[in-house]
């Protein structure tokens, strides 16, 4: 199971409806409220600025959260919709869903390469691209990753390693349907570079000059 899920701190809010909610904001809170599971909806609040960096650095909405709220037993939660100031485009209101263990949710999952020591690929010179180094997966809440594994054993320059290659755990599968691409092994720049002049070369070779299609 993923150990760096990572802790969300929030408060509880005091009172409901626009007043409490317009007083949280002028003390540079977001007001919010978490629901879901077998318990009742909590008000909640949390610092503006932390709830900003977090939407900046991305997939918020999509990140498993440890929530910390003074009173309350820690639950994993996720959020389910950030309302924005159609002006400013900022954070005004947050939910949040408690999760039960086999809760089904969208997460992405990071992917750890193995056996590079044994790729052939590698081994001749050959560079890995990665295309994917997180991969969007259907997971149980109770059952999460810490990463998902891509063995380059036995691999050649050329090779590409799909999704459809890579065993997932348990219960888990991709968002998207199609066979797509996590990553290939690349032949090397000088590589790349001689067989473009080879093929330079050839085109050249091809080419009859125009005297010479004259005088013939």
């Amino acid at each position: 199971m993923a150990g760096q899920i990572p802790d969300l701190i929030v408060q509880e809010r005091a009172g409901t409806g626009k007043g409490a909610a317009r007083a949280a904001r002028r003390n540079g809170m977001v007001p919010g409220i978490v629901f879901g599971g077998d318990t009742d909806p909590v008000a909640i609040q949390l610092p503006f600025n932390e709830l900003f960096k977090r939407l900046k650095a991305g997939r918020f909405k999509s990140t498993l959260f440890n929530m910390k709220l003074e009173g309350h037993d820690d639950v994993r939660v996720i959020c389910r919709d950030v309302q924005r100031d159609v002006v400013k485009d900022l954070p005004t209101h947050v939910d949040f869903m408690r999760l039960k263990r086999t809760t089904k949710i969208n997460l992405f999952i990071p992917v750890d390469f193995v056996g590079e020591e044994e790729c052939k690929g590698l081994k001749k010179g050959g560079v890995l691209t990665v295309v994917r180094p997180e991969v969007e997966l259907v997971v149980t809440a109770g059952d999460i990753p810490d990463s998902i594994t891509v063995d380059l054993t036995g691999l050649e320059v050329g090779d590409t390693i799909n999704i459809s290659d890579v065993t997932l755990p348990a219960g888990a599968k991709p968002t998207i349907d199609r066979d797509f691409v996590i990553a290939n092994i690349q032949a090397p720049s000088s590589l790349k570079s001689a067989d473009d002049e080879a093929e330079g070369d050839d085109a050249a070779a091809d080419e009859v000059p125009a005297t010479e299609q004259a005088e013939d």
